[in-house]
């Protein structure tokens, strides 16, 4: 497979973007506070409850790794835990630089130690986002039957306005793209360029389709389980590192990841800033909804995206990093096998 030419001049624009994103989300976040209270929270925190919560963290590379090589195994790919750890790892390292390039750069990556085609395995990325976000909902489900005060306290300071006559339209248009797509398939394969494209388009499904061909249904249930009980984790255990904190819930947990979250899905550098200010409306909604003062919950929401942010930066950044030499060498002693038997 040929590697596309990047435009720096683009990639410059978009990392200049999400800075803009990520300073604009952190003015907001820090707007009207007082930093000073924070850098107090920040002193007397117990690290030691950070570092239980970066091993849940690094967990959920390997559940997410070995989840992969599920989905790659009905397309005939059998590949290493090991590259699919360091191809994952590479990914997130990218989405630090340019937000939602790590998907893309992943599958690359895969192909370059793996031979698997890179349509097919992002096909599985996209199967991936579609069960995360399955997942997603039912920390949500469990959110608003546990903690529906806090949830509305969340939508009312936000400013969040979901349109649901967009998100209709929305979901009408790709379903409408995706049946003209496989009634005019056969038709479209033939002209030259088009070809191209309708044939990594089917890639991609294939991809996605690749769930309904598990061999392993059970395993593959058990570590997305593990993935985002891990996630949970690595969430709610950074809680117990503020003493005005350490008393928050199970449910309260829920809530947490699924703001996080929230915070997450927009394109800024690492989350920064957009995880700030989520961390800072969800900590005031949660103490309004236990009867506690509304700047306090602030401050401390801060406090914790000051430790929780930072803590998955730094995992992104030594897997990531580990990954390049990894990487390097399983690339290398793929070709050297390949030129062995050539």
């Amino acid at each position: 497979m040929e590697k596309k030419q990047t435009n720096p001049i683009k990639s410059i624009i978009t990392v200049v973007i999400s800075l803009a994103f990520a300073g604009f989300f952190l003015w907001l976040a820090l707007k009207g506070l007082d930093f000073k209270v924070i850098q107090k929270s920040l002193a007397k925190a117990n690290y030691l409850w950070v570092l239980f919560a970066s091993v849940f963290g690094i967990l959920a590379y390997w559940f997410r790794a070995v989840r992969w090589n599920l989905l790659l195994e009905p397309m005939g790919h059998q590949i290493s835990n090991s590259n699919s750890l360091w191809s994952i790892s590479f990914g997130y390292l990218m989405n630090l630089t340019i937000p939602r390039s790590g998907e893309v750069a992943r599958a690359t990556a895969l192909y370059g130690v793996e031979g698997v085609p890179v349509d097919k395995s992002f096909g599985t990325i996209i199967l991936e986002r579609v069960v995360d976000l399955i997942c997603m909902l039912g920390f949500l489900g469990l959110t608003l039957i546990f903690k529906y005060k806090a949830i509305l306290s969340f939508y009312e300071n936000s400013g969040i306005d979901i349109n649901p006559n967009k998100i209709l339209i929305v979901l009408l248009i790709l379903a409408v793209g995706t049946i003209l797509f496989f009634v005019l398939k056969k038709k479209l394969a033939t002209i030259p360029l088009l070809g191209k494209i309708i044939g990594f388009i089917d890639g991609i499904f294939q991809g996605i389709t690749s769930i309904f061909r598990l061999k392993q249904k059970g395993k593959f249930i058990l570590y997305t389980l593990g993935i985002w009980i891990s996630y949970y984790f690595a969430a709610y255990l950074v809680c117990f590192a503020l003493p005005e904190t350490s008393n928050f819930t199970i449910a309260d947990g829920f809530f947490i990841i699924v703001v996080g979250t929230l915070g997450m899905i927009i394109p800024a550098s690492g989350g920064i800033g957009a995880f700030n200010l989520a961390m800072k409306f969800g900590f005031m909604a949660l103490f309004i909804s236990m009867g506690k003062s509304a700047e306090l919950g602030g401050e401390m929401g801060l406090t914790y995206s000051f430790i929780s942010l930072p803590l998955q930066i730094v995992i992104m950044l030594v897997m990531g990093l580990i990954s390049i030499p990894m990487l390097a060498k399983a690339r290398n002693s793929r070709v050297s096998h390949n030129n062995f038997e050539s």
